[in-house]
């Protein structure tokens, strides 16, 4: 069994128009609703290859009930904390005319210090039995940074590996407590690093910073590049496979479903990674985030490649 944790889930208004001409009426053919955020992203690819999971997020007012209700909907397992602060409403708009897909993003609201004190509580409970934590997303206000670190504590005390999709200080915190895996992507790497990493030896170099502070594994994924992984002696490329994208928002949080799903079955982070791409391929293929067809990642895992970098 997965625990799939966060703080700020979402729910997802997905608009797919014919064409978008900025400042006119633009009328949708197409609209989606459902629970969406990192945790929710990942639990539910978890779920679609067939794996156990538990997602324990904070929901909150009629956009919680609705998070609630997709998620039974679907046969998620969920333990929520009720949160004060209602649950936001992030909004995707899909252009097929330019083939864009463009994110509008709602911040998530507060959450106070009893809120995130409930989140360690039903996280802990659930960890008899798991095999796989997965923490992603970033940390809603109001939860101190060591949130990630103390969950990589609580794991670690119990013997169950951690993957860490996190950013910033919520990932830096976390290091030292020994994470499996931690992945952020290129873009928040650079930020957390203060350079471009804009070749590949300064990306070698903050990966191999991240290792040195107590990551064991650490992947990069970079969208349309693929990915790059390393135990900070060892270095790996994971192409992107050659697809015809309708839409990559939820591709990262795939990937790393992927990963942890093929963790648990016994391959090893690197043969784990071809799951991932496939995953995070497939969840391209359709509209939606953490939305993909298990043919999908079947037909395409043969097609994934790791190589030495």
């Amino acid at each position: 069994m997965h625990i799939c944790l966060g703080t700020t889930p979402t729910v997802q208004q997905t608009m797919v128009f014919s064409r978008v001409t900025e400042d006119e009426v633009n009328r949708a053919v197409e609209t989606r609703r459902g629970a969406s955020g990192k945790p929710i992203n990942v639990a539910r690819v978890l779920h679609s290859l067939g794996d156990s999971v538990t997602l324990c997020i904070p929901v909150g007012g009629d956009t919680g009930r609705f998070i609630r209700s997709d998620l039974d909907s679907l046969g998620i397992a969920h333990d929520c904390v009720e949160s004060r602060a209602p649950t936001r409403t992030c909004v995707t708009v899909v252009d097929r005319a330019a083939k864009t897909a463009t994110e509008l993003v709602e911040e998530a609201g507060p959450l106070s210090a009893d809120e995130s004190s409930q989140m360690l509580v039903k996280f802990r409970s659930h960890l008899a039995g798991c095999k796989m934590v997965v923490l992603s997303g970033t940390l809603a206000p109001g939860v101190g940074e060591d949130f990630y670190g103390e969950c990589c504590r609580v794991a670690g005390e119990a013997g169950v590996p951690v993957i860490l999709d996190g950013r910033g200080g919520a990932l830096t915190r976390a290091l030292p407590l020994r994470p499996l895996v931690v992945k952020p992507n290129r873009h928040e790497l650079a930020g957390m690093v203060g350079k471009s990493l804009d070749n590949d030896a300064s990306l070698r170099e903050a990966m191999i910073g991240l290792v040195r502070q107590g990551a064991k594994w650490v992947v990069i994924t970079m969208g349309k590049a693929g990915a790059v992984a390393s135990d900070g002696a060892s270095f790996w490329k994971i192409p992107a496979l050659n697809i015809q994208a309708v839409s990559p928002i939820g591709s990262g949080d795939a990937f790393g479903a992927g990963l942890a799903s093929a963790i648990v079955a016994g391959r090893d982070v690197i043969d784990a990674c071809r799951l991932g791409v496939a995953c995070a391929a497939a969840n391209a293929l359709v509209i939606g985030a953490g939305i993909l067809r298990v043919e999908d990642v079947r037909r395409l895992e043969p097609l994934a490649r790791v190589e030495r970098w």
